[in-house]
Parts: structure tokens; C-alpha cells; sequence
């Protein structure tokens, strides 16, 4: 065999062995596709998973959850009477807050009738939706704040009054929200009270200290 015939031979015998190896190299996409297919279930589980977690929204405290009813209970009830109002909610001291930020008069009444009216009517809303007694708090217009101001006042002359003869002063008649106050105030000053009478006469009595 001659010299140009044996380096023929040589480069024929490489082309199998190159052949041979690209199937290897054409199995790549089957077993990535076979991977592929394997991790499609684990993926689409993930998927699957990942809506359910971002639906889930924090539960609400009984509080909060009293602020929601009651607010939605009010902004119904704004809506049927056609009266404009913004409505706030929050907690303090213990109570659900719920505020109506309006200047509608009517919907406070004389001696604030109406307004104490609408916070029965919103605790009764609570306790229908909840099953629990709500001792939830209302105001509007801002009507409590400025009874707050004036019965703390009140109190105050009041205890001075006791400080200087020395005997008890009987305040007029008062929802329990305002004896509440008067309450406070009188005991912050370091004196004694009462609250005396019937609902819807039931007023405070301002005692000397013992």
C-alpha cells in the first residue's frame, strides 16, 4: 500500500468513530426534555401553591373586626338616608372607635338622641354579624369630643365646689358616656362619686373625700 493510500485509510477510519459519538451529543435534548417534563409537576405545584398564598389575608382582632361591621353597617344606612358623611374607625382604650365625619345635626338630635339611637343600632349590627356583645363607641360631627371638653370642665367646678364647702354637688342628668367622664375626672382629682337615680334621669354625685 502506498503512502497516499494509507493516510486515505487513516482519515477513513476516523469519520465512524465521529459518527459514533453524535448521537451522544444529540441525547442532550431528550434528556433535558425528560427533565423537563419530570419537574413540570413540582413546578406546576409551586404555581398552584403560590395564588393561595397571596390570597390569604391576615385574620382580623374582634376589635377591628367590630370597626369593619359597624363601619359598613353606617355607610348602608348613610347611603338609604341619601346624608353625606365620611366614615373613620379605629381602637382605643379597649373599644372599637367609629367616627362619621359629617355636619349633619339631625344625625346627632337633641341631647344627642339620635346619635346614641345609631350606636345601639350599630352594636346590634356587630353582634348579628359576630355573635359577640359590642361595647363599640360612636360619634359624629364630632359631638363627643366637644361633650368630652365640657363635661371635664364641668367636673371641675364641680370638685372645686366640694373642695370649698365641703359638701357633696349633684350634677344634672347624664347618659351613662357622660358619667363615664365625670367619673374620671372626679376620681383623677382624687374625690369620690356616685352615680344616683333612673335612667333616663340617672345623673352623678360629686362626694367629698373620705
Amino acid at each position: 500500500m502506498s503512502q497516499s493510500e494509507q493516510e486515505t485509510a487513516t482519515q477513513g477510519e476516523g469519520v465512524p468513530a465521529a459518527t459514533t459519538e453524535a448521537p451522544e451529543v444529540g441525547a442532550t435534548p431528550e434528556e433535558s426534555a425528560t427533565s423537563e417534563a419530570n419537574a413540570t409537576p413540582e413546578a406546576n405545584g409551586a404555581a398552584a401553591q403560590a395564588p393561595e398564598a397571596e390570597a390569604e389575608e391576615p385574620e382580623l382582632s374582634p376589635l377591628d373586626e367590630e370597626c369593619e361591621v359597624a363601619a359598613d353597617y353606617l355607610e348602608e344606612l348613610l347611603d338609604i338616608a341619601d346624608l353625606d358623611g365620611d366614615i373613620d374607625s379605629y381602637t382605643e382604650g379597649g373599644r372599637a372607635q367609629v367616627s362619621i365625619i359629617t355636619d349633619a345635626e339631625v344625625l346627632i338630635g337633641k341631647d344627642a338622641e339620635v346619635l346614641d339611637a345609631l350606636q345601639e343600632l350599630a352594636r346590634l349590627a356587630v353582634m348579628t354579624e359576630t355573635g359577640r356583645r359590642s361595647r363599640l363607641m360612636l360619634d359624629i360631627g364630632g359631638h363627643r369630643d366637644r361633650r368630652r371638653a365640657e363635661l371635664r370642665e364641668l367636673a371641675a367646678d364641680a370638685i372645686l365646689e366640694v373642695r370649698n364647702s365641703g359638701d357633696s354637688v349633684a350634677l344634672g342628668s347624664m347618659n351613662p358616656f357622660e358619667r363615664k367622664i365625670v367619673h374620671d375626672a372626679v376620681a383623677e382629682a382624687g374625690l369620690r362619686s356616685e352615680s344616683e337615680g333612673e335612667e333616663p334621669r340617672r345623673h352623678v354625685v360629686v362626694l367629698p373625700s373620705a
